[in-house]
């Protein structure tokens, strides 16, 4: 089913599958596609966020379960902490997991990773469908942050979406983009990943 997914401001993007079928106003897509089921999102439609440090938050970072709240905490685990609690390859992948959804949370649609070590985390990213890309430095410098607003570099958004690109997008509740940076990637309303729609605010 073709699915029109339309932000405050009025622009819109008709995906179908895996793809953008077309790109434009609400209005001009749904007089092109009548019969689609339509989404109407608050704040602003963008390409979403690259977060420039997926090493760090997959591999050198551990997730708490909620289970482990009480334990752990809910903050992700690191250098001492991660060292005493020594995770085994199935809490690694079972971490990965939840920090990709945390990732989609804020809106990052790419994580940009070095080299990664534990197979556990190649495959939970590998099957979570965020995309990954390189990075020209193997430390971006920063902190790393599941709000790439407050990791302390420059932000990048993935490219933009346009007919014939991958359904890969982010809608943040905040009027511009300018109210996005000062309030940062915690307005994330909803994430989609290969037309799939990953997260949702609720």
């Amino acid at each position: 089913m073709l699915t029109i997914h339309a932000d405050s401001k009025g622009r819109a993007l008709a995906v179908q599958g895996a793809w953008i079928a077309d790109a434009g106003s609400l209005d001009e897509l749904v007089a092109a596609y009548p019969s689609a089921r339509v989404r109407q999102w608050p704040g602003i439609l963008t390409p979403g966020l690259v977060n420039p440090h997926g090493t760090e938050l997959l591999e050198a970072a551990y997730h708490p379960d909620p289970r482990e709240a009480g334990e752990l905490g809910t903050e992700p685990l690191t250098g001492d902490a991660l060292r005493a609690l020594a995770p085994d390859d199935a809490r690694w992948g079972a971490s990965a997991r939840r920090g990709v959804q945390r990732m989609l949370a804020h809106g990052t649609v790419a994580a940009a990773c070095g080299e990664l070590r534990r197979r556990a985390v190649r495959d939970a990213l590998a099957r979570s469908g965020l995309a990954v890309v390189g990075r020209s430095a193997p430390h971006p410098g920063g902190v790393p942050s599941l709000d790439p607003y407050a990791c302390g570099l420059p932000v990048e958004f993935a490219p933009p979406r346009e007919r014939g690109s991958a359904a890969r997008f982010a809608v943040f509740d905040v009027p511009d983009e300018a109210a996005l940076s000062t309030r940062g990637a915690g307005t994330c309303v909803a994430t989609v990943i290969e037309g799939r729609l990953l997260y949702r605010r609720r």
